[in-house]
């Protein structure tokens, strides 16, 4: 085994990986819908909700001091069920939000910083919204276990205004409320501050009806699920769409397909949060890390629904009770994620690398507040990696040249014992024996380094720090492909001098796959994000120059071994 057939073998799965993809999206079998047998009384087009979708209330009050009548929600007459919700509108420096006074529900949230498109500034990223095909909305409410109305996101709450502004002011506060007619009334307010995808969420229940008032709080995302399309033109077809949960311990994405199939996903969990996810974007809620809440994620009428409820507390009469809880709108800016909760930023999908993606992150982002530029920056953290492994790099470099010093002979050997394959091999053996040649030394070197790369490859990929930052030239947006196919003809073109440092494989059959490598390689890359080609091209061009100084050094011991030889050999004539 020699480091040409690894990059065989590695070829081979990579095409065969694409082949399964696109046979499993074109024949693979459909998800099996669940069965709902209650229907949906609303469109999620209005954005008003379903009462289906309330989470339920676990009542872990003794018996005698439960109300017999259990959790009750207030079913709407037509007209109150036809009634919208006013719009109220909020604007900061980076987000354009929209709350709906029914509920006081999070219907609607542009990016004001992040274009789709770096050719359409206009065309802002778009992460919450009423319509049915990108529906995303953050409601939330209470929970009471008394008869009557409630305060949960079908209400409908007042406001003093319609039009919220930063302006010059540092921290926004927008309040709602909600009155009983038993004199129970509630608070919610939605705090927002100068630069922050974070937004406080507070909901006070003030008790001024005379009798205790028990009840629980709840925040919920719901968001539109669809089957993902992959495409091995798009990369960014590849990253996960849907819910994300934490238990307190470790993440797990949730699989759209395996919601429907299995059912709700349930947990109970202390310093939880959940999410829905998509690539570079996100909506989150983190409830408080004290107590102990109630988790579901469910799929319904092609709708994702992730919500959380907490223990109900009591709230006696005269009293009054803040509950709290924390949203994130916004890019996956892991500083910020940080900020709000330390596991918050695992929502940034590096998948099963990520102990060794994060530290790269880090490096990375660290070296770009020095240089102030990403290009420059995955340039300086490649060279990096590659001083890191340069003594295993060497390793398998030498293992390479000298095969190819002794190329000449093993054509020789292969001409002989060309009807003996057993004499073959057994010269060979020989041979490598003599010359202190160990064709499998290559291999461990690139193994271990593998993780590395690709963990790196995922940081390129997965961070949003990246999205449509310039490098250089005609490079403006190191998140896209190269407008002009540039870096991946420059990267094949790599390849092809790379494999000419390197000794050709035996097998005619092999030899002639390597030699369309570097075609099939620029052919993949040709759709991959710039940030990416620049790292493999970096790689590869440092891989030439290692690989050509160890071919150099290798080649001078070899001559010097040649002719001590010669000059034994004479000495021994004489």
């Amino acid at each position: 085994m020699d480091n040409q057939r690894l990059l065989v073998w590695a070829a081979f799965g990579l095409v065969l990986w694409f082949i399964w993809q696109a046979w499993m999206q074109d024949y693979g079998p459909e998800p099996r819908p669940t069965e709902s047998t209650e229907p949906a009384t609303t469109s999620p087009e209005d954005g008003s909700g379903d009462p289906a979708d309330l989470p339920e209330l676990s009542d872990t009050a003794p018996a005698e001091s439960r109300p017999d009548t259990g959790p009750t929600l207030e079913t709407p007459d037509a007209e109150t069920a036809a009634r919208e919700g006013e719009v109220v509108r909020v604007r900061t420096d980076v987000l354009d939000v929209e709350i709906d006074t029914r509920g006081g529900t999070l219907s609607k949230a542009l990016l004001l910083r992040y274009p789709v498109a770096k050719d359409r500034p206009d065309e802002l990223v778009q992460l919450l919204s009423t319509e049915r095909e990108r529906l995303g909305v953050i409601q939330s409410g209470l929970r009471s276990t008394g008869e009557g109305a409630e305060p949960n996101h079908l209400a409908q709450f007042e406001t003093g205004q319609s039009d919220y502004r930063l302006g010059d002011h540092d921290v926004l506060t927008v309040s709602l409320t909600w009155n009983d007619t038993r004199g129970v009334s509630v608070v919610k307010q939605f705090r927002f501050e100068r630069g922050s995808y974070v937004i406080a969420l507070k909901q006070t229940v003030v008790n001024d009806s005379g009798a205790d008032w028990r009840g629980a709080s709840y925040t919920q995302i719901q968001r539109h699920s669809y089957p993902q399309e992959r495409s091995m033109f798009d990369v960014e077809s590849y990253s996960f769409h849907g819910p994300i949960v934490y238990d307190g311990e470790r993440s797990e994405k949730l699989d759209r397909d395996d919601l429907l199939s299995d059912g709700p996903f349930t947990m109970a969990a202390e310093g939880g949060w959940a999410a829905m996810i998509e690539h570079h974007f996100l909506s989150a809620f983190v409830p408080p890390a004290t107590g102990e809440r109630s988790y579901r994620v469910a799929v319904r009428n092609d709708v994702a629904t992730a919500s959380a409820i907490g223990p109900p507390e009591t709230i006696a009469a005269g009293d009054e009770r803040t509950f709290e809880t924390t949203l994130f709108v916004g890019p996956k800016l892991q500083r910020q994620l940080e900020e709000v909760a330390p596991t918050l930023k695992l929502t940034v999908d590096y998948g099963w690398l990520t102990i060794i993606s994060q530290p790269l992150f880090w490096l990375l982002s660290k070296i770009f507040g020095v240089v102030g530029n990403w290009g420059v920056a995955i340039i300086i953290v490649t060279i990096l990696i590659k001083l890191v492994f340069y003594k295993l790099t060497e390793t398998s470099g030498r293992s390479m040249a000298k095969m190819r010093e002794i190329q000449p002979r093993m054509k020789a050997l292969q001409e002989r014992y060309k009807d003996d394959r057993q004499q073959l091999s057994q010269a060979m053996m020989e041979l490598y024996k003599r010359e202190k040649v160990n064709p499998a030394a290559g291999c461990l070197p690139i193994l271990v380094q593998m993780p590395f790369f690709l963990a790196f490859y995922w940081v390129l990929l997965e961070s949003v720090e990246m999205r449509q930052a310039p490098f250089a030239l005609w490079i403006t947006d190191l998140s896209s492909r190269d407008p002009y196919f540039i870096l991946p003809l420059i990267m094949g073109a790599a390849m092809f001098f790379q494999q000419k440092l390197n000794p050709a494989p035996a097998d005619p059959v092999q030899a002639k796959v390597m030699q369309i490598m570097p075609i099939v390689f620029t052919g993949f890359f040709a759709f991959f994000p710039s940030g990416l080609v620049l790292y493999w091209v970096t790689n590869t061009v440092l891989s030439i120059a290692q690989q050509w100084r160890v071919n150099k050094v290798v080649h001078e011991e070899t001559t010097r071994r040649k002719s001590s030889k010669k000059e034994a050999r004479k000495k021994d004539d004489n």
